[in-house]
């Protein structure tokens, strides 16, 4: 019982940094949160419908913007000696500017095929691509800094990024009285690439450092975690891109806040947790004990991520009003997606853990999975419209979830036996 105190005591004792970052970077997520409510209720369902097409655009064209960079920054940076992290930093942000203004001028290239495969017209993909750009760079800064061992600086930067935000958003709905979601897109863009120039600002960029070398290790090194977050970038954001193609612009705006909203902000707060906490420790663990304590965690992971989005968003309805109908079955589906999805993100970070080995098992569970997991969300959307879209997010992720607990467990519990 003692050893048992004293390993749980040492383990607090060395989390205590993080205690800090997470309780800041959580109030920011929390304040964000608040900010896409304020949106939501303040601008109506349909033009919130609209602000999530241009998030659910942005969302995908970033994971090609940064092609995992960030990643690559958070497992180089802590290795290199202090004279070879200028270089880094310079050659990332040189290589990722470049790239993010190439496919933004392709896409605005090929406006006529693009708008007319997503159904939306041009001034919407525009402002998907110039969201994708920013929000590009700013995770791309966060990644420096992260990296860099600079958690407390990220945390107060999200919050007050958070903070401003939240005040241009309620300037706008308050004083302006402005319902079209365009403006808060522009605060939206505004503040993410303020947060950018910030947080590189700090991060040593020295334009002599770049390296023309240096950049294609950068890419090579994150190859793998790019096809993952290619293929997931795709499952998890093409369900707002089909419900725009087969349902009104409201039911887009309220699919979003049964959804989108709950499954962004458990995502953000997930991810935070993660990243200042569980990733060191998952990266130098066992990877057969770490894969059979997760499949048995899973359960109660997803269960109690269910649970706390049931009431998240029973709450949420109480303050939208009346455009944003509430119903209990229709949150209790949009509850058992999230909580099958957190799941399966555990199961994702762990396996990304393993490198090469981690990247090739959840790689091949996401390519087995993929037809199935897009095939189901459109036909339940094309035919059921709203609660289509819930049921087939839900039948998506049990999916994915049920092909990759088989397939770490055959790759990595034989292992223990």
């Amino acid at each position: 019982m003692l050893g048992l105190r004293g390993r749980a005591a040492g383990l607090v004792r060395g989390h205590r940094w993080a205690a800090g970052p997470t309780l800041v970077s959580t109030a920011a997520s929390g304040i964000a949160a608040a900010t896409t409510l304020v949106v939501a209720r303040g601008a109506g369902a349909s033009a919130f419908g609209h602000f999530t097409v241009v998030l659910s655009i942005a969302l995908i064209v970033t994971v090609a913007m940064l092609t995992s960079l960030h990643y690559v920054m958070l497992q180089e940076l802590p290795r290199a000696v202090p004279g070879e992290r200028p270089a880094l930093v310079t050659t990332a942000l040189a290589a990722t500017l470049a790239v993010s203004a190439g496919l933004a001028a392709l896409g605005l290239a090929a406006a006529p095929l693009l708008t007319s495969a997503l159904n939306v017209d041009v001034p919407t993909l525009a402002y998907g691509l110039a969201l994708a750009v920013s929000m590009t760079v700013n995770q791309l800064a966060d990644g420096f800094l992260r990296g860099l061992g600079r958690f407390a600086l990220v945390a107060r930067l999200k919050l007050a990024v958070a903070v401003a935000y939240l005040g241009a958003a309620c300037f706008c709905l308050l004083v302006l009285g402005i319902r079209d979601a365009e403006p808060y897109l522009v605060a939206l863009i505004v503040t993410n690439a303020a947060f950018a120039v910030v947080a590189t600002a700090g991060a040593g960029v020295r334009p002599r450092a770049f390296s023309a070398r240096l950049t294609r290790s950068l890419y090579r090194h994150g190859a793998y975690v790019t096809a993952v977050a290619a293929l997931t970038g795709l499952l998890f954001g093409v369900d707002v891109i089909f419900l725009n193609h087969w349902a009104a612009p409201a039911d887009v705006g309220v699919y979003s806040v049964y959804n989108g909203f709950p499954k962004r902000l458990l995502g953000v707060v997930f991810t935070d947790g993660v990243l200042l906490v569980l990733l060191p420790r998952m990266a130098t663990a066992d990877k057969p004990v770490l894969m059979r304590r997760i499949a048995r965690l899973v359960p109660a992971v997803a269960g109690v991520t269910a649970v706390f989005s049931f009431a998240a968003s029973t709450v949420f309805f109480l303050l939208m009003g009346g455009e944003y109908p509430y119903s209990t079955g229709l949150t209790a589906l949009s509850a058992l997606g999230i909580g099958a999805h957190t799941a399966f993100n555990l199961y994702s970070v762990a396996l990304s853990m393993d490198g090469v080995r981690g990247a090739r098992v959840l790689i091949g569970c996401l390519l087995a999975g993929t037809p199935v997991a897009l095939a189901v969300p459109a036909w339940c959307i094309r035919w059921h419209g709203l609660a289509g879209g819930l049921a087939g997010f839900a039948l998506a992720n049990l999916l994915l979830l049920a092909v990759v607990a088989v397939s770490a467990a055959r790759v990595y519990l034989k292992d223990l036996s």
